[in-house]
């Protein structure tokens, strides 16, 4: 007999949105990790994925065998995929093209909309995503061919919207810096969002692309407490570290904004003004925010993490989070997805927009250009003459 038994559901049931605060229709199912396993990360379990046939949880089989279990260490494979640019027709978005030089996030933030991806690759979105990582060292190259291919046209790529380009592992394998350098060399312009102080470290190519207007930085500062920030977000730079890091890029003349981002209500919203009057002491001149998002699997685990941290608040926070959602916990609708509405949504767009004015932010938005672009040479192409 194994050491660590588990037990096989076929077609893992799923919650259903109506389902009261607590419930759950299968008690077995309860897939809450040992915290000292899962020690500095954000979610409480790892459920199989909701494409999985079988559904795997931990049993106890009476030898201790859960005993055994090793905790959960960050792993990094290798992303063997033949494009890096990814395509998208979202309406409501500044940007049709991004780059993910990393899947899975290490960061751990339990909110992370990007969760749900881990199921394409038959892994768990909750402590998988944030310990099963993978790389594409190859980034670079793959953008270089992509650039120079025959039919593309410049605009703004994005990078960060899907998982952060600056989570720890890109100290090790500075696929981001490598992906600047390409971005720098072909004149092309490039905005980026990150919880990480590490973009500090790529001040030198960001400055270079800035002065031609070829890139911008958002930094999320979701709350000023230091416990809140290291319960919700385990691994990100502290508040006060990303603060800096926006001064930093601020007095190197590179176009930062801050992001309050996600807006969680009776969380994190009373927080809202003093975020913004915090960044604009470190000179940010643009801001931003983003009304908390749970698609898919990410519902299941934020309600597992505000169970476990803030037991008090769970049922106020969703209701009004129901509130701004139409008595939904999500609505993936364009246009309102990002801010939610009714009576609640409206007051916190109106805190933010009377904060903002208060502080002069917006006043001016930075623009990126595309004059600057020159294709990069293909392998064997012929350099021209003039």
């Amino acid at each position: 007999m194994s050491r660590a038994s588990s037990h096989a559901l076929k077609h893992p049931p799923v919650t259903p949105l109506s389902e009261p605060a607590g419930a759950t229709p299968f008690p077995e199912l309860a897939v809450a990790v040992e915290k000292q396993r899962r020690r500095g990360r954000g979610a409480q379990s790892n459920q199989s994925g909701r494409f999985e046939a079988e559904a795997r949880v931990a049993f106890d089989d009476g030898w201790q065998s859960l005993d055994d279990l090793p905790p959960f260490k960050t792993t990094v494979s290798l992303d063997t995929s033949r494009k890096v640019i990814t395509r998208n027709v979202s309406p409501d978005i500044g940007f049709d093209r991004s780059i993910n030089p990393y899947r899975g996030c290490e960061h751990g933030c339990v909110y992370c909309f990007a969760r749900p991806t881990h199921a394409f690759l038959g892994l768990s979105p909750g402590l998988d995503f944030e310990s099963k990582l993978l790389a594409k060292p190859d980034a670079p190259e793959l953008l270089e061919k992509e650039l120079a291919a025959p039919g593309y046209e410049p605009r703004m790529i994005a990078i960060g919207t899907n998982t952060d380009p600056y989570q720890p592992i890109e100290r090790e394998h500075k696929i981001m810096r490598g992906i600047l350098e390409v971005l720098d060399r072909a004149g092309h312009p490039v905005g980026i969002v990150t919880k990480s102080a590490l973009v500090t470290r790529d001040i030198d190519i960001l400055q270079r692309m800035a002065k031609r207007n070829l890139a911008k930085v958002a930094l999320s500062v979701t709350t000023l407490d230091p416990k809140l920030a290291r319960t919700m977000e385990p691994r990100a730079s502290t508040p006060p570290k990303r603060l800096e890091a926006l001064r930093q890029l601020s007095e190197a003349g590179i176009p930062a904004t801050v992001m309050v981002a996600p807006v969680i209500p009776a969380l994190n919203d009373s927080e809202i003004e003093r975020i913004l009057d915090a960044a604009a002491h470190a000179g940010v001149k643009e801001a931003s925010y983003v009304l908390l998002r749970l698609p898919l699997e990410v519902r299941d685990l934020f309600r597992e993490w505000l169970m476990a941290n803030y037991p008090d608040r769970y049922r106020h926070v969703f209701t009004l989070i129901r509130d701004m959602r139409g008595g939904r916990d999500y609505d993936s609708q364009w246009g309102t997805r990002m801010k939610g509405t009714g009576p609640m949504a409206w007051m916190i767009g109106r805190r933010f927009e009377i904060a903002c004015e208060k502080l002069g932010l917006n006043k001016r938005r930075s623009k990126l250009t595309t004059d600057h672009f020159v294709k990069p040479k293909r392998s064997g192409q012929q350099l021209s003459l003039f």
